[in-house]
């Protein structure tokens, strides 16, 4: 399962009006165990290393945590997938998103992300009418 963007999905994104603030939807199914160099925790602790040190880079470019949850309960779906949590971040824009999620600092803690993520949906979200 995929958890970063291919180029092919960045240039995508990029396509739509990158001035308009932007809210990505993580989906997030997390490894029962984590990778290193987390080794020894859950997948869940290993990301939340990730998400703290995560929640200042966004703040420092003008972004926010919106809401974050775990998924206790599914009232509808298909058979498909399975998510353990789900977080709302907004950013100022497409183009701090990408800069954000393509920068050496983020890399730098992306260790912690890989280490404990299973998989994850990323869904950039606009404000509007259907």
């Amino acid at each position: 399962m995929a958890i970063y963007p291919t180029r092919e999905q960045i240039r995508t994104l990029l396509e739509h009006p990158s001035d308009a603030p932007i809210v990505m939807v993580n989906l997030l199914r997390f490894k029962p165990r984590a990778d290193a160099p987390d080794a020894g925790m859950s997948g869940a602790e290993a990301y939340a290393l990730y998400g703290e040190r995560m929640r200042g880079i966004v703040e420092r470019h003008g972004g926010r945590i919106l809401w974050t949850g775990r998924v206790d309960s599914v009232a509808i779906e298909d058979g498909g997938q399975r998510y353990d949590a789900v977080a709302l971040v907004e950013y100022p824009s497409r183009k701090v998103f990408v800069e954000i999620a393509t920068s050496a600092e983020v890399a730098e803690i992306g260790v912690h992300r890989a280490a404990g993520l299973e998989s994850q949906w990323l869904l950039a979200t606009t404000a509007g009418r259907f």
